[in-house]
C-alpha cells in the first residue's frame, strides 16, 4: 500500500491516501462512512445499538454492505441533546471500538470531542477522530497532536444544546464556513498537526437553517480552495424532512439525492445510516462523472 500523500496548497482530495493507524484510506473516489450510534437519544436510531451485541451486529451489516469506515459515537449531537459525562461516553464507545478492531479489523472513526477519549480510542485501535467541535475543548488539540491520526474538523457555532436557536450569519454561509475552517486549520498547523492529517466537514444541520443548508450544498465547491478532503453528513437530517415533509424513516430517497449532489461537488466521504443504497447511488454517479472527465 502506498504511503500517505501530503496535501499541498494546490492539491485536491483526489491526491489523498489517508494513513489511519494500520489502515490506508484511498480517497481517489468517494467512500461511505457507516454511522454506529451507541447512544440512547440520537435523533434517528437512538437506543437501537447501545448494547454491545447489537452494535456488533449492526457494524457487521454496515461493513458487509460496503462501508469503508464505521463511525462510532457515544454522545448525541442532535439539537437540544443533553451533555454526556466522560465516563458514560467512554463506557459506550471503547468496548465497541475494541470489538470492531479485533473481530473485523475495521477502520473505526470515533465521533467525540473529549480529549481523553480521543487518546483512549486511538490506543484501542481507532483510525480517525471525527470532532464536531473542531478540537475546541480544553486539551483536545494537544490530544489530537499526540495520537498521529487523521482528524475531521467540522463547522458549528455554539453547542448542540443551543446551536439551532435562531442561527444567523452576516455573510453568505459558504464564506462563513470556509473562513471558520481556514482559521481552525491554521490553529492546528501551528500546534504541529500536519496538514495531511486533516479533513473538513461543512456541518450540515449544525447551527444552520434550512436555507443555510440548501445554499451551502449548492455552493459547496467553494470549499475546494481549502485543499482538504471533504466529509459530509446529511443522512436522515431535518433538511430533508422540512423540504419534503417526510418523517425520519422516510428520508432515504431525499438523502440519496443529496449524496449524489455532494459527490458532484467534491465530497470524498459520505457519512450515512443506509450504506448499501448510498453506495449504489455513489457508484452510479461516479460512473457518470468519470465518463464526463474522460472526455473533457
Amino acid at each position: 500500500m502506498s504511503e500517505s500523500i501530503a496535501i499541498g496548497a494546490e492539491s485536491t482530495s483526489a491526491d489523498v491516501v489517508l494513513h489511519c493507524g494500520k489502515h490506508f484510506l484511498d480517497l481517489s473516489r468517494p467512500r461511505v462512512m457507516g454511522i454506529l450510534n451507541v447512544t440512547p437519544d440520537s435523533f434517528s436510531d437512538g437506543g437501537r445499538h447501545n448494547r454491545l451485541d447489537d452494535a456488533r451486529r449492526h457494524a457487521e451489516r454496515l461493513l458487509r454492505e460496503g462501508a469503508a469506515i464505521i463511525d462510532v459515537g457515544g454522545e448525541s449531537t442532535r439539537p437540544g441533546a443533553d451533555a454526556v459525562s466522560l465516563d458514560a461516553e467512554r463506557e459506550r464507545v471503547l468496548p465497541v471500538v475494541e470489538t470492531l478492531v479485533e473481530e473485523f479489523d475495521a477502520l473505526v472513526s470515533v465521533d467525540t470531542s473529549s480529549p481523553e477519549l480521543m487518546s483512549e480510542a486511538a490506543a484501542a485501535g481507532a483510525g480517525l477522530i471525527n470532532d464536531v467541535r473542531s478540537l475546541s475543548r480544553p486539551g483536545a488539540l494537544e490530544a489530537a497532536a499526540g495520537i498521529d491520526l487523521p482528524v475531521c474538523l467540522m463547522h458549528m457555532l455554539g453547542e448542540p444544546q443551543t446551536m439551532q436557536q435562531a442561527p444567523h450569519y452576516d455573510r453568505p454561509i459558504e464564506d462563513a464556513v470556509a473562513d471558520f475552517l481556514r482559521q481552525r486549520i491554521a490553529v492546528y498547523e501551528a500546534a504541529g498537526i500536519a496538514r495531511e492529517r486533516l479533513l473538513i466537514d461543512p456541518g450540515f444541520g449544525f447551527a444552520k437553517t434550512l436555507a443555510h443548508n440548501l445554499r451551502l450544498l449548492h455552493r459547496m465547491e467553494s470549499l475546494d480552495a481549502l485543499g482538504l478532503p471533504l466529509l459530509v453528513g446529511m443522512s436522515r437530517k431535518s433538511m430533508i424532512g422540512r423540504t419534503l415533509g417526510r418523517a425520519v424513516d422516510e428520508r432515504l430517497p431525499g438523502g440519496l439525492a443529496l449524496t449524489v449532489m455532494a459527490v458532484e461537488r467534491g465530497a470524498r466521504i459520505v457519512r450515512v445510516h443506509d450504506v448499501a443504497p448510498t453506495l449504489d447511488a455513489i457508484d452510479m454517479a461516479w460512473a457518470v462523472l468519470q465518463e464526463r472527465s474522460d472526455h473533457e
